[in-house]
């Protein structure tokens, strides 16, 4: 695994953003790219040791695509300098929610969990009954020890608690939320050693998975939108 050749890689495009350049050094980008499954093929055979459920993907059916999508950006940049991934039991569909990984230059590299919701109005609905129902457990895994020292719930939320909602309820700051999810950062030099990366994002991972599993109990019943 040569993540070195990744960020090389990821750098230069970053530099030299325009389809021209990525066309003249498209094997570049299939060498990097390679790179980052083998990468992903040693992190899953890590978090396969406590969640077995990820085994059965293909790295290759994981990742995201580097092209940008530009018509409503005011950014025209035609690429993500960036390799993302997703990890689940469903692959890289949000949901079920599951273990994702950023690789991006400049410190900005991170591990993240839990649900980008803010399109799925039913999947939000769904976990925000769900903590209604089910506050003291999600107090219990937020305000775990272990947790709270690498992991703070982020998400986009509402000014007020949603309508249907009572204002007074214990977790009312957390039913405002659109999305839960979080982020841990990466630096660059973290990934130099691709095996010890790969073992100390599972560890993380690991300790992510409750949380990533109280969003699943909530969202079990869940289905992706038709296009």
């Amino acid at each position: 695994m040569n993540t070195q050749f990744i960020i090389d890689y990821l750098s230069a495009l970053d530099k030299n953003n325009n389809r021209e350049w990525y066309h003249a050094n498209k094997d570049d980008y299939k060498k990097a790219n390679a790179e980052f499954e083998k990468l992903l093929q040693a992190l899953m055979l890590e978090i396969g040791k406590f969640d077995g459920s990820i085994l059965h993907n293909d790295p290759k059916n994981l990742t995201f695509k580097i092209v940008r999508d530009t018509r409503f950006s005011h950014d025209k940049s035609p690429y993500n300098p960036a390799f993302r991934a997703h990890i689940s039991s469903k692959g890289k569909l949000p949901v079920p929610v599951g273990y994702y990984l950023m690789v991006k230059p400049g410190n900005q590299s991170f591990l993240g969990g839990g649900l980008f919701a803010d399109m799925f109005k039913d999947a939000t609905t769904m976990v925000r009954d769900y903590i209604v129902q089910n506050g003291e457990e999600w107090e219990n895994l937020i305000h775990d020890p272990t947790f709270e020292k690498h992991f703070t719930v982020q998400g986009t939320a509402l000014k007020k608690v949603p309508a249907g909602y009572d204002k007074g309820h214990p977790q009312a700051e957390y039913l405002k939320f659109k999305s839960w999810y979080l982020e841990y950062p990466i630096k660059d030099e973290e990934l130099n050693d691709a095996e010890a990366f790969a073992a100390k994002a599972a560890g993380l991972f690991q300790i992510m998975k409750p949380f990533n599993d109280y969003l699943n109990k909530a969202l079990v019943k869940f289905q992706m939108p038709t296009r």
